[in-house]
């Protein structure tokens, strides 16, 4: 979902996760309206990574086992895959007992997305969740994120005013109006010519790329 400031983008994410009901239509997960979902149900099929991680005093441990408890071998593979471990790093342990406080914002965006995953959450909502990282960074994670995403078959919706991080990273662009946020346009997203795998990084050096960027533009400004 991509649109100005303030059309209301961050209000449709808080509508869908159920923190704010919506004052017409409905939401529905699979055929089920929001409403008829215990609030604790909810909490468990639905997980949220934002711009500023979420981030307590702690360890690491204690920050990722916030949700819910497993096995550290299953959550040493979610750390490595999300790059919080190096291949050639063996000791878990220490890694855990680290000070969250003090990571780097992407390993504290990384550990925010490692915390809702192991919920195991059948929808995941990103509220612009790179917009405070540098540049490098922010590709990187977006990588990280996209695999994983595919590789578990996730519903996700992610919320950006970055057109293109829109493209790299989504199958669809919704496009909302100035506020008062209306759907202008919805646009779907292929790039036939990665045969060998999407990636957000390839994407934005795919041929079909600028004409994207260029169309939500057009629908953004006028």
């Amino acid at each position: 979902i991509i649109g100005e400031t303030g059309a209301g983008k961050s209000t449709i994410l808080n509508v869908l996760s159920g923190i704010i009901e919506a004052t017409s239509g409905k939401v529905l997960i699979g055929h089920r309206d929001i409403k008829d979902i215990d609030i604790n149900s909810l909490k468990a099929r639905i997980g949220v990574v934002v711009q500023c991680p979420y981030i307590f005093e702690g360890t690491v441990r204690e920050n990722l086992f916030y949700k819910t408890k497993i096995p550290e071998w299953k959550l040493e593979y979610y750390l490595r895959r999300v790059k919080l471990l190096n291949n050639d790093e063996s000791n878990l342990k220490d890694f855990l007992d680290r000070e969250a406080t003090k990571l780097s914002g992407g390993q504290k965006q990384r550990i925010c997305l490692v915390r809702e995953l192991i919920g195991k959450p059948d929808i995941l909502l990103l509220d612009e969740p790179f917009s405070a990282l540098d540049y490098q960074t922010r590709l990187e994670v977006s990588d990280d994120i996209y695999k994983i995403l595919k590789e578990q078959n996730k519903t996700a919706i992610l919320v950006t005013h970055d057109i293109s991080e829109a493209i790299a990273m989504g199958d669809k662009v919704i496009i909302l109006s100035a506020r008062p946020g209306r759907i202008n346009k919805i646009i779907d997203i292929t790039f036939d010519n990665l045969t060998d795998g999407r990636t957000p990084f390839k994407a934005r050096s795919s041929p079909g790329f600028s004409d994207y960027f260029n169309t939500i533009w057009k629908e953004l400004v006028q």
